[in-house]
Parts: C-alpha cells; sequence; structure tokens
C-alpha cells in the first residue's frame, strides 16, 4: 500500500466527472478501478489517500494516470475573477484530475457514450469486457476483465455486439476495430499528433464526431485544449458565455475549465 497526502485530488469528485466509467464506489472513502488491463482498490480521507498498489505500480502506472505530477491550483489561479461562474464551478469541481486513459479503451468508451447515460454506459463496457476481455486476478483475489484489445474486438461481428447492448453504436465499434486492426488508422501515430491533427485523424473513424474526438483528445490524449461540447455545455454557454468561451485567456487548460464547468452543471 502507498500513502500519500494530495492537494486538489478527489477520488469522488473524478468518479462522477464522466471521464472513467470502469471507477465503482465501495462505500465510505473506498473505490476500486480497472483501467486497461490493470486493477486498484484506493480509499481516501480528507487529504490523505491510500493506493493499494506495489510502489513500482503507483509509480509507473498511477501517478501518470491520475496525473499526480500536476500543479492543478496553477489552473484554479487562472480564473477570470470577474467570472463569478466559472469561480463556482473550479470552487465545485476541485479535485477532478484529467486521467491519462488508455487510447483505444477511450475510443470505444465515446462510441458508446454517444446518446447514452451513465448507468447503461456502464453496463455495456462491463459487458464487453466480460465477452471479449481477458479474465484476470488481482493481488488481492479479486475477480475483473481487462479491457478488449483491439484485435478482440476486431474478430466481433456487429450482430454479436448488438448483443452486447450497444445498439446502433456496434457498427461504429465493428468497423472502427476492423479499421484499426488492419492498419489502416495508426494509434501509434495518432498518440504522437499535436492536438489538431489528432482529433482530424480520429474524426476519420466511423461514428466519430467532433465531440467523441475531442473527448478523446482530453481524457486519453491529454490535450488540455480539448474542450468537448455536449447538451450540458451548450446550455451554460448559451447562458453564461452568450459570447463564446473565452478561449484566449485559456489556451492549454481549456479541457480542465470544460470539466469543472461540466461538473458544475451536472451536480449543482
Amino acid at each position: 500500500m502507498i500513502t500519500v497526502e494530495l492537494e486538489h485530488f478527489s477520488l469522488d469528485k473524478i468518479c462522477d466527472s464522466g471521464q472513467c466509467f470502469r471507477m465503482k464506489k465501495l462505500g465510505d472513502g473506498h473505490f476500486s478501478m480497472v483501467a486497461g488491463d490493470q486493477y486498484l482498490e484506493m480509499y481516501q480521507k480528507g487529504g490523505v489517500v491510500d493506493f493499494y498498489c506495489s510502489q513500482e505500480e503507483f509509480i509507473c502506472y498511477w501517478v501518470m494516470y491520475f496525473d499526480l505530477d500536476t500543479d492543478y491550483e496553477t489552473y484554479m489561479k487562472a480564473a477570470n475573477p470577474r467570472d463569478k461562474y466559472l469561480g463556482a464551478a473550479i470552487e465545485a469541481g476541485d479535485g477532478i484530475r484529467i486521467l491519462r486513459q488508455d487510447l483505444w479503451e477511450m475510443i470505444v468508451t465515446f462510441l458508446i457514450s454517444q446518446q447514452n447515460n451513465i448507468k447503461r454506459i456502464r453496463k455495456c463496457i462491463e459487458t464487453i469486457c466480460r465477452k471479449y476481455g481477458e479474465r484476470k486476478i488481482s493481488a488481492t483475489g479479486v475477480e475483473y476483465y481487462a479491457f478488449p484489445t483491439v484485435a478482440a474486438l476486431s474478430q466481433a461481428t456487429e450482430e454479436e455486439l448488438r448483443g452486447c447492448g450497444l445498439g446502433y453504436r456496434a457498427k461504429y465499434i465493428a468497423v472502427t476495430a476492423g479499421t484499426i486492426a488492419s492498419g489502416e488508422i495508426s494509434l501509434e501515430k495518432i498518440y504522437d499528433m499535436r492536438y489538431p491533427a489528432a482529433k482530424k485523424e480520429l474524426m476519420k473513424l466511423c461514428g466519430v464526431g467532433e465531440k467523441v474526438a475531442e473527448c478523446i483528445c482530453l481524457f486519453a490524449l491529454h490535450h488540455m485544449d480539448a474542450f468537448p461540447v455536449d447538451t450540458h455545455i451548450r446550455q451554460v454557454m448559451d447562458v453564461h458565455y452568450k459570447r463564446g468561451f473565452p478561449n484566449r485567456r485559456y489556451k492549454g487548460m481549456r479541457g480542465i475549465m470544460q470539466q469543472y464547468i461540466f461538473y458544475y452543471d451536472l451536480y449543482s
């Protein structure tokens, strides 16, 4: 177990932030997380967080995953003091981190997220993981399933994927898995691209529109200028930012501002 004291870090808010769908609240500050093929349990009380993993796993995987080396106070202090709405959103969302998640997992996750609610998204992801992911046992004896590989999902038919409750999104995932498995689109190359080029390349994938591409850029590639606009964000823009969001002021940090706003609009 690794115990660390962290500022501006909340497992509860991260779990509710709409970035990850395989993180669970186990009760009383206790959480579990499956990311890729990794399993982690965590406990938080105040600013002290216990990570139930080895030091090597913590340093090599979870520090980067939770973006622990980034000072989020810098982002919080960058807000325009005259922007009362954003100030309230940052205060409400203090503790959210932009996670560094697997690119393939985020492509599939946000294809599933389209016109969907969080409960159903979680269920669909769990279903495909159980059907196509590798069964694993954690160091503490917990059974879990790794996220399916490109190869595994490229072998699934659209009909089989529909059987996982994916609806029309089954086609998007079947075609996208085939496109990546064939090498027509390279995930490795996308990792090396800057934000505009990565977004453009992602939008070549079946079913990936602008909003989904923005989510993938932010939550997988950590392009902090990505600014996904869904129904919640659009409504906020219409009410509080009629002239548009002040993009120039928040260049390089628009993504975290979006997350504060999204969380505040959803839970305030």
